[in-house]
């Protein structure tokens, strides 16, 4: 839902998107990479996972993190070239301290600062809101450059301290002023945020009308928003470097445009959610033919909400963190806008939002996006508007009242403009998306069409969809409302639904939508959930288009929700008990993931990050099973070598306690055989978490899988 301005792969290793074959990849080209903590080495006791609003553990990414007490610590592998962490954590409410860093055992002087200050928001007026916004994020330049392999430590000093992921940064050396540009500090900016810079900034905006005004690197505090932005650059040498301390920086309702806005941090005071309030980085208009690139934007109520004229606009490569409201917002009247390769996490609403209040957004995108954790709402949300695209996002982990991506008519205000030409909707990867929907007593699914002020009549197109790890239901068609408004228009084409929870298709509004090339494995307990409310509203009609696979039953009870897992397990003795499971690693390389070793695509491979023995990849059977036998395979192309990867295999029922299943030893693969090696496991073994740990490789510094097979049969 959107907040009213003022007039809202993952695996457990790196943080990576599986996309379909042939199709471009999902989310955003970032500067950083994330590395979860219960993939660390830890002193502390992991939480989750969890999907239950209001826990730690849900809002985490992953799920999943770890929880230091005093003295204890989660140790890193970094896994590239980097001089620079961020890392998102949590601490109880009303606490702050700090963690000690350690880089390869040694203590540094910089202790990283941890605080609940800018947690734990309650909204009260909004229906199904818990307590929220549990985690926050801290940031440290380390003073050094490390390459993988290196070992980064948090170690806490007495507070208690949940750590949920790090991002490893390279960030480079601070940019030097542009020629003839206007500096801050030249009238009067303060860079060390004791004085009030306010004045400062807008005297260097009017000096520098058609150039650029400077801002250094430095700590600047503005006291007051600045407004008559027009016709100007603001610049700074980089968000590592340039901050700018403010709850409002820019608010005004019209501006000329050609205003551009890079490479600066703005970090706010918002320690609390109040619509009424325009505690936003920008409030309003910036005008035609603007840009935001290159911001750190963090602890606002909103990072960009944007009326009036704003066409054209580019809002690219930001990041925006811990608000507690939109990471951005068009509220209506966007013409030709482009959000692209922009990283979100910790939004306490719609990560990114297009609501077409007062008049129609239009021909506006959000493509190649990162989002992480939206804690109250969805991922993406398109309320109305007309011509609208939603390309090859990465959205993973949403909480609470919201999908990964909302397709919907709901208005909240008048007058609203509804969904109208063509919303196309590709290209995008979801994780762990959909949740619970306490208004509604059942689950929204991962991506969500909702009719739910009025019937959608626009074509809705989605088309190259990944859908993975949903806790409940992959596709959902609604009328949210309660008034049984149709869902027309729509088709599905090409996805790849995985580990879904409960179905693939939550039908619950009439309608209709066809289905065209959409595979589906692991599905909790049936294909459809086709049911709409009212009872008396009509029906949905579901046309197969023909590739479809994987989800062809039908939930027999509509006085019953299907509950996650709830089918009936495959009773197939010789089934593959790892294909489509969720799997993680110790690390990976570019694209080469860990869930493409159990994809059922033997031509796709995870590969670990390189000249970092010993490697790891794990993969969770949901159940304990007593496997007997594995099957490893590499690419069967000749274009591979023959290789010995030395492997130790080692199993779990819990996740966190390993023992040795198999000791470490040589497995030949050669194309000629095959590429396959076959591992018989002890008749003892009952496991649930099968781990891999690869030791050496004679044909490449990593360690390497295409397909790993668990069976029960020996």
């Amino acid at each position: 839902m959107p907040a009213i301005g003022a007039v809202v792969a993952l695996s457990a290793g790196l943080l990576t998107a599986t996309v379909p074959a042939a199709h471009a990849a999902s989310g955003a080209t970032l500067p950083f990479t994330s590395v979860e903590a219960e993939s660390a080495t830890s002193t502390g006791t992991r939480i989750g996972p969890d999907y239950t609003q209001g826990t730690l553990a849900s809002e985490a990414s992953g799920r999943q993190a770890v929880r230091l007490t005093s003295g204890q610590r989660v140790e890193f592998t970094v896994p590239r070239a980097a001089n620079a962490v961020n890392l998102a954590y949590s601490v109880p409410d009303g606490q702050s301290g700090s963690l000690d860093v350690y880089v390869n055992g040694t203590r540094l002087t910089r202790t990283l600062p941890v605080t609940s200050k800018y947690s734990y928001i309650d909204t009260g007026w909004i229906p199904g809101a818990k307590q929220h916004h549990f985690f926050d994020n801290s940031r440290l330049l380390l003073g050094q450059n490390l390459q993988a392999g290196d070992k980064v430590a948090f170690q806490s000093t007495g507070t208690q301290v949940t750590v949920d992921v790090a991002d490893f940064e390279q960030v480079d050396a601070a940019a030097s002023q542009p020629a003839g540009s206007v500096s801050v500090t030249s009238k009067g900016a303060d860079p060390s945020g004791n004085g009030d810079s306010t004045q400062a900034f807008r005297d260097a905006i009017a000096a520098a009308q058609g150039g650029v005004v400077w801002i250094p690197p430095g700590d600047y505090r503005l006291t007051s928003s600045l407004s008559g932005v027009q016709n100007v650059t603001l610049q700074g040498a980089g968000s590592w470097y340039s901050v700018v301390h403010t709850s409002r920086f820019i608010d005004q309702s019209s501006s000329s445009g050609g205003v551009h806005i890079k490479d600066f941090a703005v970090i706010g005071e918002v320690t609390e959610r109040v619509d009424s309030n325009p505690d936003n980085f920008v409030n309003g208009s910036l005008g035609p033919n603007s840009s935001v690139s290159g911001m750190w934007i963090q602890h606002m109520k909103v990072g960009l909400w944007l009326m009036g004229n704003n066409d054209n606009l580019v809002v690219e490569n930001n990041r925006i963190l811990d608000t507690t409201a939109d990471g951005l917002n068009l509220n209506g009247n966007a013409r030709g806008v482009r959000v692209r390769n922009n990283f979100l996490r910790n939004q306490g609403d719609d990560s990114l939002a297009m609501w077409s209040l007062y008049s129609a957004d239009t021909n506006s995108s959000f493509e190649n996006n990162t989002i992480s954790q939206p804690n109250l709402a969805n991922g993406i949300a398109i309320y109305g508007g007309t011509d609208i695209a939603v390309k090859n996002n990465l959205v993973s982990d949403t909480n609470a009242l919201g999908s990964g991506i909302a397709i919907s008519n709901q208005k909240f205000l008048d007058p609203f403009s509804p969904l109208a030409g063509t919303i196309t909707v590709d290209g995008n990867t979801l994780v762990r998306a959909g949740a619970m929907n306490p208004n509604w007593n059942h689950p929204m699914g991962a991506l969500r069409v909702d009719s739910y002020d009025s019937a959608i009549n626009a074509t809705v197109n989605i088309t190259n969809t990944t859908i993975t790890d949903s806790p409940y239901s992959a596709f959902e068609f609604v009328s949210g409302g309660g008034q049984g408004y149709p869902v027309r228009n729509v088709t599905v084409d090409g996805a790849t639904v995985r580990n879904t929870g409960t179905v693939v298709v939550q039908a619950e509004a009439q309608g209709a939508a066809t289905f065209r090339n959409v595979t589906a494995s692991s599905v909790g307990a049936a294909g459809i959930y086709n049911c709409p409310y009212p009872a008396s509203s009509g029906t949905f009609t579901l046309t197969d288009g023909g590739g479809n696979s994987g989800w062809n039953s039908t939930w027999s009870d509509c006085s019953t929700w299907p509950q996650p897992g709830q089918g009936n397990p495959d009773p197939d003795p010789n089934r593959n008990l790892a294909k489509g499971r969720p799997a993680t690693a110790t690390g990976s390389q570019d694209v080469y993931t860990p869930g493409k070793a159990v994809d059922g695509d033997a031509n796709s491979y995870w590969e670990s990050t390189n000249n970092a023995f010993p490697q790891s990849w794990t993969v969770d059977l949901g159940s304990s099973y007593a496997v007997r036998r594995l099957v490893l395979k590499l690419p069967p192309s000749s274009a591979w070598g023959a290789r010995t990867q030395t492997i130790t295999v080692l199993g779990s029922t819990d996740g966190s306690n390993y023992s040795t299943v198999v000791g470490s030893s040589g497995y030949r693969f050669d194309p000629a055989t095959g590429n396959t090696a076959t591992v018989s496991l002890p008749s003892s073994t009952n496991l649930r978490y099968l781990r891999l740990s690869v030791s050496a490789n004679t044909g490449w510094p990593a360690g390497q899988f295409s397909e790993v097979e668990a069976y029960l049969t020996s």
